[in-house]
């Protein structure tokens, strides 16, 4: 699972492997004094305390013991801040994924992790069931903002799951989970660990499964910069992604998806 950015464009084998594999991974894609600039911006976002609609983090004495809620995630913080737009438009980032879309990216959404010690993970799911991107599929950009192991609960993905279309859930452990949707591994595909550094950056397409473990770590956060991209050439998504960004920071807007999909259910907003 080493991959290395080449000066210039993609190299064939790594469109290859994303092709095939369904994810790539792009070895210390930002520099060490990016990262630090991302872990102080959200570090300082969270001191500063909720943002209505978007981060609503509880006291000590609220969270009933709970870390993910003095620690939520962070939703949409390009929509509010505008260091959070241009690392979700960094440049190197919306270069590489021009190579696997084939054509220009759009950003569709931005997030936050701080996942401290004691937190729970995110059941094994897929993007795609919640951009309903339409025609083809979203690609995800995890920047790791700590070093990212099975410890600390880093990522695990299902390579080759990339083929699957989308799989209906079923409710996830609580106890592991602070989502409650969780999808099976097919016979014949395993989960595989991801571990990064930070800096490292993991693009999977929006059909492979993935997720993470809690945190079982005694002292390391395990932060990460996530955002979720579609090629230009989409027409409809999900309404919760829409307005999306060109690499140029141009507002554009698709058409809202309706559709409640294969699964018959109702439209869920936050993947990862």
């Amino acid at each position: 699972m080493t991959h290395q950015l080449l000066d210039g464009p993609l190299s064939d084998a790594q469109v290859e492997h994303f092709d095939q594999q369904g994810y790539l991974i792009m070895r210390g894609l930002l520099a060490p004094e990016e990262i630090a600039e991302i872990k102080d911006l959200f570090m300082d976002l969270h001191a500063k305390g909720p943002i209505p609609g978007y981060f609503e983090p509880k006291s000590a004495e609220e969270s009933g013991g709970d870390i993910l809620k003095q620690y939520p995630r962070m939703m949409h913080p390009h929509r509010y801040n505008e260091t959070a737009c241009r690392y979700m438009l960094h440049p190197k980032i919306m270069d590489v994924l021009a190579g696997l879309f084939r054509e220009e990216p759009l950003a569709a959404q931005s997030m936050f992790y701080f996942k401290p010690p004691g937190a729970r993970g995110q059941a094994l799911h897929q993007d795609n069931y919640y951009l309903k991107v339409e025609p083809g599929t979203c690609i995800a950009a995890w920047v790791a903002v700590d070093p990212a192991d099975q410890e600390n609960g880093g990522m695990v993905i299902v390579p080759k799951s990339n083929n699957l279309e989308v799989l209906c859930p079923h409710l996830a452990d609580p106890e592991q989970s602070f989502t409650k949707d969780e999808v099976d591994v097919p016979e014949g595909l395993e989960i595989v660990p991801t571990n990064l550094e930070a800096g490292d950056v993991l693009f999977f397409n929006g059909s492979v499964i993935h997720g993470s473990y809690p945190n079982r770590s005694k002292d390391r956060f395990r932060r990460a910069f996530i955002c979720h991209y579609v090629g230009e050439s989409t027409r409809r998504l999900a309404h919760f992604y829409n307005p999306l960004y060109t690499r140029n920071g141009e507002v554009l807007v698709k058409e809202n998806n309706t559709d409640s999909g294969p699964c018959g259910g109702e439209e869920f907003t936050a993947p990862h």
